[in-house]
């Protein structure tokens, strides 16, 4: 059950990022990925920070925070 929770909160928070990137996602397998590379940055640079741990709704912003970062980061390398 916490794979699926895990898979839940990266779907979600890719999506979220996706939409408030120009208004794209990149599908539902990869928005997955990027939620879940992205839930892995911006816990740790919530960690970094000393941002303490909260729910879902938390984890899901701190999530698809990290995604925006990781998509922001992938459209400079792009250009």
């Amino acid at each position: 059950m916490g794979f699926l929770y895990f898979l839940l909160i990266g779907a979600i928070s890719g999506w979220l990022a996706g939409q408030l990137w120009k208004g794209g996602g990149f599908g539902i397998i990869g928005n997955i990925i990027v939620g879940i590379i992205g839930g892995f940055f911006g816990g740790w640079i919530a960690g970094k920070l000393g941002i303490g741990e909260g729910g879902l709704l938390w984890q899901i912003i701190i999530a698809a925070g990290g995604a925006w970062i990781l998509l922001f980061l992938v459209s400079l390398i792009r250009k």
